[in-house]
């Protein structure tokens, strides 16, 4: 079996510093300079091995350095360089990482090099997927989740997700919708999500983790029964971080507070502790007090941490009192069955949620839903 893997080293970057992206080079430097810390090479790596623990007899064509040799070592597995990215540190949308600079031509013309594998993998978010699009890939593709936002239909759940699949595929694919925001705007608190187009995927529904749907079917007033329910339920002396999405700014305004857009805002009796937060700020938070996290559920793909809200690390995540999962019926009821997902990026942290969590769903309303590793293994 002949795998292509591509990497964007940068991607996932402004996740955690509360950047929310990692298009283009000042995002990027900026994301390094608050101490950001590349992970899309690891969660490749992570994907190769699930992938060769299942089969033994791959090969991985790849692109030197940190475009995916890297990740490739760090795996074990055998490999052969099929591209070597330009060194291009003046180009635009060039971004360097170790000794190798890199940006969307690069990928691109990894792409066309990697033509004729079996079954290529590609490890970023929606800006990369974007750029796979843009090359036009002949054999079918598989995105390795390890961007800020990763609202595309064509990634799977997690890394060892990725692999599994890549592993067991017999051919069979489906069309994935390909969607992006604009960050400034994201960044601006503006949520609009454009179609560009469709990606062959292998025809694994269980494993790809489906396109991000907004809440537009709730009915009028859900967020705002919600937010009653999380105020009311508010201790005193206690704060409480509210992650993004329309249900916990719904919060916001039931506290009379004007919370960041699509950010982490910290309260704390009534009032705001932190606007804005990054990882390294609510951890700070969460170790000299008591803390919950309250988070909402991305709509279509049912992930509650590891998509747009990596301020809620590992670390944090062990340093909370608790967490509190805020959906309306409408959106559970839209997943089908499937289980609520965590992908902090740890799967010891990521497996301390396995099982039931209640969510609250209106005033005086919740229910218990399943909730799972994004990392379980898939039968």
């Amino acid at each position: 079996m002949i795998v292509g893997l591509i990497v964007n080293p940068v991607a996932g970057l402004g996740g955690a510093v509360a950047l929310k992206g990692s298009d283009g080079p000042d995002i990027q430097a900026r994301a390094l300079a608050l101490g950001a810390v590349p992970r899309a090479a690891e969660r490749a790596a992570a994907a190769l091995r699930a992938l060769r623990a299942r089969r033994p007899d791959v090969l991985v064509l790849t692109v030197a350095g940190p475009m995916g040799e890297d990740s490739a070592r760090a795996a074990g597995v055998p490999y052969r360089l099929a591209h070597r990215p330009a060194a291009t540190p003046t180009s635009a949308g060039a971004t360097s990482v170790g000794a190798t600079s890199t940006g969307a031509a690069d990928t691109r013309a990894a792409v066309a090099a990697l033509g004729e594998v079996d079954l290529l993998l590609f490890a970023g978010g929606d800006g990369t997927a974007r750029d796979v699009l843009d090359a036009a890939p002949r054999p079918p593709v598989l995105g390795i989740p390890a961007g800020v936002k990763v609202y595309s239909g064509c990634f799977a759940l997690s890394p060892a997700a990725a692999g599994a699949t890549v592993a067991g595929f017999d051919g069979r694919t489906v069309d994935a919708e390909v969607v992006d925001l604009d960050e400034e705007g994201h960044r601006a608190g503006l949520v609009g999500a454009r179609l560009y187009g469709t990606l062959r995927v292998p025809a694994a529904r269980d494993r790809l983790s489906g396109r991000k749907t907004g809440s537009s079917a709730a009915p009028p007033g859900s967020a705002e029964s919600i937010a009653r329910a999380v105020v009311a339920g508010m201790r005193p002396g206690t704060a409480y971080a509210l992650g993004p999405g329309a249900t916990t700014l719904a919060v916001g305004r039931a506290l009379g507070l004007a919370l960041t857009p699509l950010g982490v805002d910290v309260v704390r009796d009534g009032a705001l502790l932190a606007s804005d937060v990054t990882e390294q700020r609510l951890h700070a938070i969460a170790m000299s007090q008591v803390t919950h996290g309250v988070l909402s559920v991305i709509g279509g793909q049912g992930f509650v941490i590891g998509r747009g809200n990596q301020q809620f690390s590992p670390r944090v995540l062990a340093t909370l009192a608790g967490v509190v999962v805020l959906a309306t019926q409408q959106k559970l009821a839209a997943l089908g069955g499937r289980p609520l997902l965590v992908d902090s990026g740890d799967p010891r942290a990521d497996a301390a949620f396995e099982g039931h969590v209640r969510v609250v769903t209106g005033h005086r309303e919740s229910v218990l839903y399943r909730i799972s590793s994004a990392s379980e293994e898939l039968s």
